[in-house]
């Protein structure tokens, strides 16, 4: 094959030039569009950085005060819990089937600061309507491998998408050692097989409060449970006694 001519080659060399300088241009725009939504808490694939920004974010905002909370958060990534990556550190809730939602991040915080004291190394939660596992995980790295944390979940097929979510993560080894477990069962009757608790989480909003998650919690025992449209607080005094007061207004779908 003869060499290319003189004339032919400036021109070569211009069109790779120019091809090399529009490639440049769309990395540019596809690095900036990923700050821009990184900037909103959104971010198009798992990345741990954009995980560590999103509590980053809560804990500037005061949403977030526990540190210890925080860790845990920062350890637990949320797009190994939501059906679409992209979505996974927006402050909102997210679908993950069976007409079911991840909560927003913030609602995530304010519940582990009201639980904060009831969540240390070697106690016991519950998490009813544990949905994706996502707060399941950051409750058992918080209590440990000495602790000992239930999630219960009515639909079969979350609890073992759960599952699977958990082992890709760093509380997959409390699984392996029975102080994480996920079990198919009706979150208005806990888990009695377990109980009681020093701390409960409900993740779905009761019509009234369940007497078979009362009777679970630990005296000394803290409950946050969303009771129609409020976020209640429930202490369990160390004479049984029942003090319960709202924290918020909230809206969460329906514990069935």
């Amino acid at each position: 094959m003869a060499p290319p001519t003189l004339k032919w080659l400036p021109n070569y060399w211009v069109r790779l030039e120019f091809a090399f300088i529009i490639t440049c241009l769309l990395i540019l725009l596809n690095v900036v569009k990923d700050q821009q939504l990184m900037s909103m808490g959104i971010c198009p694939s798992k990345d741990s950085n954009a995980n560590s920004m999103l509590v980053h974010r809560l804990q500037k905002y005061g949403v977030l005060n526990s540190k210890v909370a925080a860790d845990a958060m920062r350890q637990i990534d949320r797009a190994d819990y939501v059906l679409e990556s992209r979505n996974a550190y927006v402050d909102s809730p997210q679908p993950i089937g069976y007409s079911a939602t991840i909560s927003a991040p913030h609602m995530h915080a304010y519940c582990l600061d009201y639980l904060l004291d009831h969540l240390k190394p070697g106690m016991s939660v519950l998490d009813v309507g544990s949905g994706s596992g996502y707060l399941s995980a950051v409750f058992a790295l918080m209590v440990g491998e000495n602790g000992r944390t239930v999630g219960v979940e009515h639909i079969p097929q979350l609890v073992k998408r759960s599952v699977d979510s958990i082992k890709k993560g760093p509380a997959a080894h409390l699984l392996e050692k029975g102080a994480l477990s996920i079990h198919v069962a009706d979150g208005k009757k806990g888990f009695p097989d377990a109980a009681p608790y020093d701390a409960i989480h409900v993740g779905a909003a009761a019509a009234e409060l369940p007497k078979a998650l009362v009777d679970q919690l630990k005296p000394g025992g803290r409950m946050v449970i969303p009771v129609v449209d409020s976020l209640m607080i429930i202490d369990k005094l160390e004479d049984g006694t029942i003090h319960e007061h709202s924290a918020m207004d909230v809206r969460y779908v329906p514990l069935v």
